[in-house]
């Protein structure tokens, strides 16, 4: 778990329900503390309320030295560190080192990797489980993302020797390389997904994604927020799969010129047998921001007298309820 100055902590452990279950005596031996000084913490843990002791206790059935089975009680993950940053010892003190250290990087960095653990994936029969694919999909999601994309974007491509951000072109240029992005992945451009799945009726007006917990109107003309899980993931892939391949084409530092990333695109699209994007589409983005946002009036309208009845209905329950006689 964590480097001591006695060389690298190795306790055997149970995985199951995605998490390590250690036993007590197991967490004497990584906090190098005694029985009764663990069953302390946990006793406070508990009761502070800091953890629900039935979500976190386990009994397992385990064999002895004596050759005897008995039933062990095993604590989860969330209890071995909330003993760490109460536990005062050599390896305690080592502990919390370790996890600051942890939290100061994601705070920092936005994220912790344990390279040596992703280097060295489990193999075989065993049960520890390995997070690796789910830790790229996530990255190409991150990747992929409107913001991230432009600004990766807009770093490889301002070394076209006709790159000025201030001119008009360069924007619609960005505009047209995510419409073909987006049709290569769902046969429609940016505007027309808009136009066609913005929908009142719709639970959450047709979107599958957005920022808080109810929709607002930001969300409504973004066109990734009306994309289905698999069109999502196939949109990743696409974009950091081109990303990558205009990265290397950047490398070369050969003299291009916007219209030749456009072509280049095409070419890396027919070549992964994608569908091309020829002309702007049949729907501008001004016509599919005009329809989504009236889309969202009524969609808002809607929520609002939903609210409203709702409201109704809780008062006139409270009334009721005042009304009862008591027994």
């Amino acid at each position: 778990m964590f480097a001591s100055s006695d060389g690298r902590v190795r306790v055997e452990c149970r995985f199951e329900s995605d998490t390590l279950w250690l036993s007590q005596a197991m967490l004497c031996e990584l906090y190098g503390k005694a029985k009764a000084t663990i069953s302390g913490h946990i006793k406070n843990i508990f009761e502070d309320g800091e953890l629900e002791e039935n979500s976190v206790v386990r009994f397992y059935r385990t064999t002895a030295s004596d050759g005897k089975n008995y039933q062990v009680q095993y604590f989860s993950l969330p209890v071995i560190l909330a003993v760490g940053y109460r536990v005062r010892s050599p390896r305690g003190t080592q502990f919390r080192q370790w996890a600051t250290q942890m939290l100061q990087e994601y705070l920092i960095k936005g994220f912790v990797m344990d390279d040596e653990r992703l280097k060295n994936p489990p193999v075989g029969t065993s049960a520890v489980p390995d997070y690796f694919d789910e830790m790229l999909e996530r990255i190409r999601d991150i990747r992929a993302s409107e913001r991230r994309g432009y600004l990766r974007g807009r770093e490889i491509f301002s070394l076209a020797a006709d790159y000025q951000p201030s001119l008009k072109e360069t924007t619609q240029f960005f505009q047209t390389i995510q419409n073909k992005l987006h049709f290569a992945c769902t046969g429609h451009t940016a505007a027309e997904l808009i136009h066609k799945r913005a929908d009142a009726s719709q639970p959450h007006m047709g979107l599958t994604s957005y920022k808080g917990e109810e929709v607002r109107k930001g969300d409504v003309t973004v066109a990734k927020n009306y994309l289905s899980q698999d069109e999502v993931s196939e949109l990743n892939r696409v974009v950091n799969m081109w990303l990558d391949f205009a990265e290397d084409q950047a490398r070369r530092r050969q003299q291009v010129f916007l219209h030749d990333w456009q072509d280049k695109l095409d070419q890396f699209l027919q070549f992964n047998d994608r569908e091309v994007l020829h002309g702007a589409g049949k729907v501008s983005k001004k016509m599919a921001d005009e329809k989504a946002q009236a889309e969202y009036s009524q969609f808002a309208e809607q929520q609002r007298r939903l609210k409203e009845a709702e409201g109704e209905k809780d008062i006139a329950g409270l009334l009721q309820w005042k009304k009862e006689p008591e027994k």
